[in-house]
């Protein structure tokens, strides 16, 4: 039990932040992810966890809000005994349109919620990190943060920045052995991409080099090397796991 460690995930409840935190469970950490709605999923994804033999604490929380991440930090650290050892920033919105049609409500929200949020995560965790002198944060970006993609101006501009973030925040942190990378996940498949009309879903895969979609677990797996042995000398990147759809 001492050697024990705690990862802390955002939207963790389902999709790509499920198989996060069953990977990291497998891996034999114990697991507090946050959700904003949909306590059924949340229990469901806990349960799925506990199944590895790990402690799990699920907590609603909007991360677009700095006092919830404030909270979120702090009842993360009361559960791992004062200790989060990996920070993954998963949690995040679209709200597409073109940008003519695009209100401010839809481009604030997603700046909210996918840049301001993933800061407010980092600085609340950096806090403990820094006084353990030691630490992983990991933050999902996008393949649209990389090359854009029409009607997701507001998406790609969140996930640009999450790049940026990134890279300058390893740099601070990198003297105190605290790694700071980011995942740029491609097309995957989630309920989201699910529901999409087959022509569409189509014409994303012939666009695809490798020519299918990846799938939650292939981010989940990328995010445990992260958070593993393998990644303690890999700061200030971002590991595009795409199928090739980045070059």
């Amino acid at each position: 039990m001492e050697n024990r460690k705690t990862a802390l995930i955002t939207g963790g409840s389902r999709g790509i932040g499920r198989a996060i935190c069953l990977e990291l469970a497998k891996e034999g950490m114990d697991i507090v992810f946050s959700y904003q709605k949909g306590a059924g999923e949340a229990e469901e994804t806990a349960l799925l966890c506990r199944e590895y033999g790990v402690r799990v604490l699920p907590l609603q929380a909007d991360v677009a809000k700095p006092e919830d991440c404030s909270i979120l930090v702090q009842k993360a650290l009361e559960f791992s005994e004062n200790q989060i050892d990996v920070l993954v920033n998963n949690a995040g919105i679209t709200r597409d349109n073109l940008l003519l049609r695009m209100s401010d409500d839809q481009f604030q929200q997603v700046i909210d919620t996918n840049l301001t949020g993933t800061f407010y995560m980092m600085r609340e965790v950096s806090k403990t990190m820094l006084k353990k002198r030691k630490g992983r944060i990991i933050n999902i970006s996008s393949v649209v943060g990389i090359k854009g993609n029409p009607g997701q101006v507001n998406y790609a501009a969140s996930k640009a920045g999450v790049i940026g973030m990134t890279k300058s925040l390893a740099r601070e942190l990198a003297a105190r052995k605290i790694t700071v990378n980011a995942i740029a996940p491609g097309m995957i498949e989630t309920d989201m991409t699910k529901a999409l009309p087959q022509n569409a879903r189509e014409e994303i895969i012939n666009s695809i080099p490798m020519k299918i979609m990846g799938q939650p677990q292939d981010i989940a797996k990328a995010v445990a090397f992260l958070a593993g042995e393998g990644g303690q000398y890999i700061t200030g990147q971002v590991l595009s796991v795409d199928g090739g759809l980045a070059i």
